[in-house]
C-alpha cells in the first residue's frame, strides 16, 4: 500500500508550479486530490496528468479569495471525492514594492490570499473534520490523524525588502499553524508549516528586467528576478543549486505521512540551507 491510501486531500493553486507538483506527489502516494487554480486549462491539466498516472483527481476551479469558495473547495472533497484528510494551503503570488510606493490595493491582495484565504478554508474544514471524528468515536474505533500543511516563506520569518506585504502574511502563517495546532490536536489533526527559499517557478524564472507579468483576476501583476540576483543567491546556498517544484512537494509530502504523525505546530525551513 502507499503510504496515503485512502486520503482525500485538498491543494489550493495547483494547477501550476508547486501546487502542481504537490498535488500530483500526493496523488502517486495514494491520495485522492482536489485541485484548484483560478484558471480552468491549468486545473484540468493536473488533473489529467493524476488520472494518467492512474490517480483519483477532481477540479474546484476559481480564486481562493472569493467570499464561498472555501465552502465550494471543502465540500467538492466531501461530495465528490468522500472526506477530507489532507489540507494544503498553498494558493499565492507576490505584488512586491518598496513601503512608499504600496498601496492599500497591493497590501490588501497579499494577506487576501495568503492569509486570509487559508483562513476561511480551515474554518470551512472544522465541521467536516469534528463531524468525522465524534463519528469514529461513537463507533468505537480510532480517530485517523489528519493533516494540515500551510505554505510560507523565509520571507515571513526572515522579512525581505520590498515584501512588506508578502512577509507579513507568511509571518501570520506561522502564527494561525501554532495556533490551530493548539485548537485542532483534539481531533488528532496536525497542523505545520513549510517555509520555502528560492524555488524555481514561473514567479523567479522570468527576468525582472523582461516585464513579465502574470494575470491575477484581470490584474497585471509584475514578476521575475534580477538575474545577477538570481546567480549570487545560488552561490550561497549550500546545496549549490535554487530548489525545484519537486523539491518543494517533497517537503510537504514529509508532514502528511504517518510518520510525522507527532509532529504539529512545526515550521519545516525548505531552502537548501540557504538561511543556515
Amino acid at each position: 500500500m502507499a503510504k496515503l491510501d485512502g486520503k482525500v486531500a485538498i491543494v489550493s493553486g495547483s494547477g501550476r508550479g508547486i501546487g502542481r507538483e504537490i498535488a500530483r506527489k500526493l496523488a502517486a502516494e495514494g491520495a485522492a486530490v482536489v485541485v484548484n487554480d483560478l484558471d480552468e486549462e491549468p486545473a484540468a491539466q493536473t488533473v489529467a496528468d493524476i488520472e494518467a498516472a492512474g490517480g483519483r483527481a477532481v477540479a474546484c476551479v476559481g480564486s481562493v479569495t472569493d467570499g464561498g469558495f472555501a465552502d465550494r473547495f471543502v465540500g467538492t472533497a466531501v461530495d465528490r471525492l468522500g472526506g477530507l484528510d489532507i489540507i494544503v494551503n498553498n494558493a499565492g503570488y507576490t505584488w512586491d514594492t518598496v513601503i512608499q510606493k504600496m498601496t492599500d490595493e497591493q497590501w490588501d491582495a497579499i494577506l487576501d490570499v495568503h492569509l486570509k484565504a487559508p483562513f476561511r478554508i480551515l474554518r470551512a474544514a472544522q465541521p467536516v473534520i469534528s463531524a468525522a471524528v465524534r463519528q469514529a468515536r461513537t463507533a468505537g474505533g480510532p480517530v485517523p490523524v489528519r493533516k494540515v500543511v500551510n505554505i510560507s516563506s523565509v520571507a515571513g520569518l526572515h522579512g525581505n525588502a520590498g515584501q512588506v506585504n508578502y512577509a507579513a502574511a507568511k509571518a501570520g502563517v506561522t502564527g494561525l499553524t501554532r495556533a490551530l495546532a493548539k485548537e485542532w490536536g483534539r481531533y488528532q489533526v496536525t497542523v505545520n508549516t513549510v517555509a520555502f527559499g528560492l524555488i524555481r517557478t514561473r514567479l523567479t524564472e522570468a527576468t525582472a528586467t523582461a516585464d513579465s507579468t502574470i494575470d491575477v483576476q484581470g490584474r497585471q501583476i509584475k514578476v521575475g528576478v534580477n538575474p545577477d540576483l538570481l546567480a549570487a543567491a545560488e552561490t550561497m546556498i549550500p546545496l549549490n543549486r535554487a530548489g525545484t517544484p519537486s523539491d518543494a512537494a517533497g517537503a510537504v509530502y514529509l508532514l502528511t505521512i504517518p510518520e510525522s504523525d507527532y509532529v504539529t505546530g512545526q515550521t519545516l525551513v525548505c531552502d537548501g540551507g540557504f538561511m543556515i
